[in-house]
């Protein structure tokens, strides 16, 4: 089915940018847009009903880095670097908090947790925590970004869990509420949207970008924006980007769960925390990295089973617990936690890879996305 007339000139005609996807850096890169530039005609294209890949789906952490993440940083980049992702993380989640509002965000300062079974990583992790805290001190403005908070390993009722490092700074929010804000926000900017719409190919064609679309229409904008993080490679074969699954449970309401704030274990690989009185659990991707670098949603026996094992043997050992549902939701990442924020060509910009850290860089990357538009 072909677009007619009326379709053509009410939906697709003199479009200034188009955005593909609608998740947080989509839409904060065309709020930033219609800011900047109001009378800019802005067009998200989004495949889903509601944002597809990890922005409604993700566990609602608004961290930006544990003492195990962040040597894994160092051990790919360098000092200035790190300082640079961390910097960028924490200006980040002020700017998402700022937009959206602490109230509307749902947000809450209770602390993230690293757990240690292991005294031998937990010692070496320990032995960085001042080396880090003085590190961030330019960004966080405090002495203790990070504290030892071991005696904590009996409130919270863990079992096999020997220490735990805080980093005091980081919170929890409430993803779709986040999102459904920042649509209200982008809608009474005058932000258009088509939902259900899948981008099958984009081409510079220097005076303008050619956009065909899934069901064989072809449109045009002067610009084009892509905000499809793991998705991305779709779109562009040759990027330094690989899709990651990962898979989700929340619990069924449990009654006097001791569990308050957010939760960290192999490296990040593994993480949990409360929503009100139930617990949410994710992750495990490493366990099988090859078959969770997928674009495709669903689940894995071995890791559903993998997760369900630690909430009974460590996390939560002595409390009866139901789940409630699953989900699996799909990031971008790569051989750096570096975001991709470059031109692909002189009218096309990539604002991809978020590495895991959507929320905490999302807005940023969005905005300066933005700005690779309007140069």
């Amino acid at each position: 089915m072909q677009l007619n007339y009326w379709e053509q000139e009410s939906f697709f005609k003199n479009i200034d940018v188009a955005i593909i996807g609608s998740g947080i850096v989509g839409l904060s890169a065309a709020i930033h847009l219609k800011e900047q530039e109001p009378n800019l005609r802005v067009l998200i294209l989004e495949r889903g009903c509601l944002p597809s890949g990890a922005s409604t789906r993700n566990a609602g952490f608004a961290c930006f880095g544990s003492v195990t993440e962040l040597l894994d940083d160092l051990s790919e980049l360098s000092e200035n670097e790190v300082v640079e992702l961390v910097d960028l993380r924490w200006r980040g989640l002020q700017k998402l908090r700022a937009r959206v509002t602490d109230a509307r965000l749902d947000f809450h300062q209770y602390g993230a947790y690293e757990l240690f079974k292991d005294d031998t990583i937990f010692e070496a992790c320990k032995d960085k925590v001042n080396y880090f805290n003085k590190l961030l001190k330019p960004i966080t403005q405090v002495d203790n970004t990070f504290v030892v908070a071991s005696e904590k390993t009996e409130t919270f009722g863990f079992q096999g869990i020997s220490n735990l490092i805080l980093n005091t700074f980081e919170g929890q929010l409430h993803t779709g509420k986040m999102v459904a804000t920042l649509l209200e926000i982008a809608k009474g900017k005058g932000v258009q949207f088509l939902n259900g719409v899948k981008v099958q190919s984009i081409e510079d064609q220097s005076d303008c970008v050619g956009i065909c679309l899934e069901n064989a229409w072809q449109i045009q904008a002067q610009k084009v924006l892509v905000a499809t993080n793991g998705f991305a490679k779709e779109l562009f074969p040759n990027l330094a980007l690989e899709p990651a699954r990962n898979q989700v449970l929340i619990t069924k309401p449990i009654p006097n769960l001791k569990l308050k704030g957010c939760f960290f274990y192999d490296k990040g690989y593994v993480y949990f925390r409360n929503v009100g009185n139930r617990v949410l659990l994710g992750g495990g991707r490493n366990l099988n990295p090859e078959n969770e670098a997928t674009s495709t949603f669903g689940f894995s026996d071995q890791i559903q089973n993998y997760l369900l094992d630690l909430m009974k043997t460590h996390f939560l050992p002595d409390q009866f617990f139901e789940v409630d549902t699953w989900w699996s939701g799909i990031m971008g990442v790569g051989t750096t936690r570096m975001p991709i924020l470059e031109k692909a060509s002189e009218n096309v910009v990539l604002s991809v890879r978020l590495g895991g850290m959507g929320v905490a860089i999302g807005s940023i990357i969005g905005e300066r996305g933005a700005d690779l538009i309007l140069e």
